[in-house]
């Protein structure tokens, strides 16, 4: 390992944000970047500080070889002795896939929100007259297409799964990349940056926009009919919001994922695992109770609510579960 992998490989071990390395040897937290995507080297007197920071010997972060004693070793993967190596070939061949399931995965959700539309609809035109079928029979039909957009959505989900299943350990294991792998991902993490930026623009004004024709028609008249396909704009409205933000949001992640950032923190993958039984638990709750009310009051214009209630809820949840933790902790 070379210098600027060391650095890393330490600041990670010890669970430290760039920022707080770079307060704790007196530099800013550009410098430290630099560091550790080569694009600079620290000067004596930082190379000294950084050894007295991290409990290492100067001799150990400047040779170029680092011996079996001196191997970095993070905490939360004792039992292999080291954190899981990732190779430049890997992390493309990531990234790669990333991109090619992206869309797919976001058309995917698209159809789950849009699956409610016409079961909201078409009994309302058959009830008002406008389509010439029985009541029982538009329900029948919106129900099938309901189930069709489910099941389609879920073979896109399992299909890009099985692409991405070997490379579920980057969302629980400690990595180390190989030499330049962080340099290039976080060169393609800075070409996104305008297009990310764009699409979670444009993803929240939808989102906020999406209410403003059901509120007005609402205010204008008490047609069902006109206001059944306000609250099915509104769904057509979020659902390409969602597009929006996932198709660029999984590439966004992807890079995170190896630079281990946020989210992906060593700290955060250890809590991460902790809380599992707990979101599984959760969504799986919610999951009851949206399709509980739907069926028994066959209400899917409403019964949507659960969704954007339970993600809300979901950060408290979790903000809860952590607090307790640590205080067991």
């Amino acid at each position: 390992m070379i210098l600027a992998e060391k650095i890393m490989a330490l600041r990670k071990k010890n669970g430290w944000s760039q920022e707080e390395l770079a307060e704790k040897v007196g530099v800013s937290r550009q410098s430290v970047s630099k560091w550790e995507s080569m694009q600079s080297i620290p000067d004596l007197d930082k190379i000294l500080l950084l050894a007295q920071v991290f409990g290492v010997s100067t001799d150990y972060l400047l040779k170029e070889e680092m011996g079996e004693e001196e191997r970095v070793v993070y905490p939360d993967k004792p039992e292999e002795g080291s954190a899981r190596r990732v190779s430049m070939e890997e992390a493309n061949e990531f990234i790669k896939v990333k991109k090619e399931t992206s869309n797919k995965i976001a058309f995917g959700v698209m159809l789950c929100i849009l699956s409610p539309m016409c079961i909201i609809l078409m009994p309302e035109l058959a009830l008002a007259g406008i389509w010439a079928v029985p009541e029982h029979v538009a329900e029948a039909l919106a129900l099938g297409f309901l189930l069709i957009l489910i099941a389609t959505a879920v073979a896109i989900f399992i299909a890009c799964g099985m692409k991405t299943n070997k490379f579920e350990y980057l969302d629980t294991e400690v990595i180390d990349t190989e030499y330049g792998v962080a340099s290039m991902v976080k060169e393609k993490k800075n070409a996104l940056q305008p297009a990310f930026t764009r699409n979670v623009v444009l993803g929240v004004s939808l989102c906020i926009l999406a209410v403003i024709p059901l509120i007005t028609v609402s205010c204008i008249t008490e047609n069902e009919v006109v206001i059944v396909c306000m609250v099915d704009l509104l769904l057509l409205l979020v659902a390409t919001a969602v597009f929006l933000f996932i198709s660029v949001g999984i590439e966004w992640e992807s890079y995170k994922k190896l630079l281990q950032e946020d989210d992906y923190s060593p700290a955060a993958k250890t809590q991460s695992k902790k809380n599992q039984p707990y979101v599984t638990v959760y969504w799986l709750l919610a999951t009851t109770i949206f399709l509980a009310w739907s069926f028994i009051t066959n209400d899917w214009g409403r019964t949507w609510i659960v969704w954007p209630i339970a993600g809300v809820l979901f950060g408290v949840v979790i903000t809860i579960v952590n607090i307790f933790a640590k205080k067991n902790d």
